[in-house]
């Protein structure tokens, strides 16, 4: 883990993002230790920089609302951090119940490096977005092209959650069990969290603040509260 560390500082952001997203060197898959404070802070700095630019929508016809634009910047890092650590002690009891214990900091390695894949992505994403609040004038429109964002940079973390359990697959099959436990219960807390955490995008007919009114209502209840009223009529 020291040596992580150390070699980690000698080299600049860019390299070590570069490393991260080719999974190399203390980021490949079958390194020793994690240099967790690199991870950290390219959840933290990308993460910021993509949300910030996700709360500038509307500079054009609306202007430009500070406030919220580093509200959703602070917001989506929050996201992308606590929703793996609220998973983690789930995930540790399914791989112990699997016999897979040992392996388990392998796993978390896999799972860290992929939120910041994420975050790389999203910002990756933000001249993107930018482009598409200059084209469009409609809330909604602008909410589905961070929908769209959000959905390429999962694909990305993805990708590089498989690369790391690549390995341990082959070696214990009942990996790929504990693969797919982490992915439901990830999915299922990250789609309430950020439910919570809303507004990303904020709403310019809406009084900007960190959360809703209604924030601490359940995403899966509204969800089908929403298909009920659909199919009935009501």
């Amino acid at each position: 883990m020291a040596h992580s560390a150390t070699s980690s500082s000698r080299r600049g952001p860019f390299r070590f993002v570069d490393d991260l997203l080719r999974a190399r060197r203390d980021l490949a898959p079958d390194a020793e230790g994690l240099p967790w404070v690199g991870i950290l802070s390219v959840i933290v700095v990308c993460g910021f920089g993509y949300g910030f630019t996700m709360g500038a929508w509307g500079l054009g016809t609306f202007g430009f609302r500070p406030k919220q634009a580093l509200f959703s910047g602070l917001k989506v890092p929050i996201l992308l951090t606590l929703a793996p650590f609220v998973c983690l002690p789930n995930f540790f009891v399914v791989n112990t119940v699997l016999g897979l214990r040992d392996d388990f900091a392998t796993a978390c390695r896999g799972v860290l490096a992929s939120q910041a894949v994420v975050a790389a992505t999203l910002l990756a994403l933000a001249p993107v977005t930018a482009t598409g609040y200059a084209s469009v004038a409609d809330y909604a429109t602008a909410v589905a092209i961070n929908g769209a964002q959000f959905l390429v940079a999962s694909v990305a973390g993805q990708i590089a959650l498989a690369r790391y359990y690549r390995r341990l697959i082959a070696r214990d099959r009942r990996h790929r069990a504990a693969r797919n436990a982490w992915l439901v219960l990830y999915v299922f807390v990250a789609i309430q969290l950020a439910w919570v955490l809303r507004p990303f995008v904020g709403a310019p007919t809406i009084r900007t603040s960190f959360f809703r009114q209604e924030a601490w209502s359940n995403a899966y209840v509204v969800v089908a509260e929403v298909v009920v009223s659909v199919v009935t009529g009501k």
